[in-house]
């Protein structure tokens, strides 16, 4: 099953199949050989039984490694689509710039299919984001501008001033992650199919946060289609977006005042997302303490070391699984690891500030390595 979702992959991998045909030989596990060096390595993530979670829910939780990605995170399958829709439009020629207004783990994704395919890379993004992840943008040779937090109604609003920045320049293009419609495209084709395969079929529901729309929305999209409406869909929104109240009543109104998670959560609706509301089943709320113990418990029962977008994506497959009952199989995506954010989450005095050192289990405030 492994071997024929990794083939799948637009004749970029290979798997030992063939090697170990022509060595005469078996080889009990399938490595992969990317021929075109980054862009082939993205992708086909492994699939993770969450053995903790799933033992006290009786259900299966399933966890899609995406941090296994080349660049670190899921929002390299968004980067390569987008970029590769912009080459078969002709959007950009060899040598010209990328530009994109990104929370993060976009810019960095960009800009390493950027440097793999020999283009500048420009970033507009929020001044609240982590320290790291500006410095990682930096050390992949990506120009960055951080800029003030402004509403997305401001002309000020970091992907406004992408898009002028790549108005005024010769043979560059704003990539729009939030409305270009390559980033849904990227998980439709990739990640949906990948999941089903892992599967065997067998997914009962899928739920993840979205930010941009895209990992939701296509993931979704194949997972209902390929199962004839069978496997759910729930959105997972963090405080201080609008989409849970928008999916259960309607209302673009924000639910609490903000959140911890990063790249995620959404004031409006976006055109990656729109096409999908009405397969969705439902939405559900995750507390940023629920998402914090979360980022601790993985940890300390799964050795897996997460940020806390993919923490607070896990806290809603357990939600789920007790929801749908025992043998249900959820599934959910791990954005991304911990280490752009652990002088954050792991900071005594960074949680106290945030009023969550007190929702950390005495026994696992060992793992608090910052003051």
């Amino acid at each position: 099953m492994l071997a024929r979702s990794f083939q799948r992959s637009k004749g970029l991998l290979r798997t030992t199949r063939a090697l170990s045909s022509r060595a005469g030989s078996s080889i009990p596990f399938v490595p992969l050989v990317s021929e075109t060096g980054f862009v082939g390595a993205v992708g086909n993530t492994p699939l993770l039984r969450l053995n903790s979670l799933s033992k006290e829910t009786g259900a299966n939780i399933y966890g899609k490694a995406e941090f296994l990605n080349p660049g670190g995170s899921v929002k390299d399958r968004a980067a390569l689509y987008i970029i590769q829709d912009a080459e078969k439009r002709g959007l950009i020629k060899p040598g010209g710039t990328i530009v994109e207004g990104t929370a993060g783990n976009t810019g960095i994704g960009l800009a390493h299919v950027c440097r793999a395919r020999g283009y500048n890379c420009v970033i507009y993004m929020p001044n609240t984001q982590s320290p790291a992840k500006i410095s990682h943008l930096k050390l992949l040779g990506a120009e960055v501008h951080p800029v003030p937090a402004v509403p997305l109604a401001d002309p000020n609003n970091y992907n406004h001033q992408a898009r002028r920045h790549a108005e005024s320049l010769d043979n560059a293009v704003w990539t729009n992650q939030f409305d270009n419609i390559a980033n849904r495209q990227a998980h439709i084709e990739t990640t949906g199919p990948e999941i089903w395969a892992q599967t065997d079929g067998t997914v009962t529901a899928f739920t993840c946060a979205t930010g941009t729309g895209g990992s939701f929305a296509g993931t979704s999209r194949y997972l209902k289609d390929i199962s004839n409406g069978k496997v759910q869909a729930w959105l997972a929104d963090p405080p201080g977006s609008v989409l849970y109240s928008y999916i259960n009543s309607g209302k673009l109104e924000r639910t609490g005042d903000g959140s911890i998670t990063e790249g995620i959560g959404q004031g409006r609706v976006t055109d990656n997302l729109k096409p999908d509301l009405e397969i969705i089943d439902g939405a559900l709320h995750i507390p940023d303490a629920d998402t914090i113990r979360m980022v601790y418990r993985l940890l300390d029962e799964e050795g897996l070391f997460l940020g806390a977008s993919s923490c607070l994506n896990v806290v809603a497959a357990y939600d789920l699984a007790k929801k749908l009952g025992p043998e249900s199989t959820i599934v959910t995506l791990l954005c991304d690891g911990a280490d752009r954010y652990a002088e954050r989450l792991f900071s005594e005095s960074w949680l106290k500030s945030k009023n969550l050192y007190n929702e950390l289990p005495p026994h696992l405030l060992k793992y608090v390595a910052f003051d």
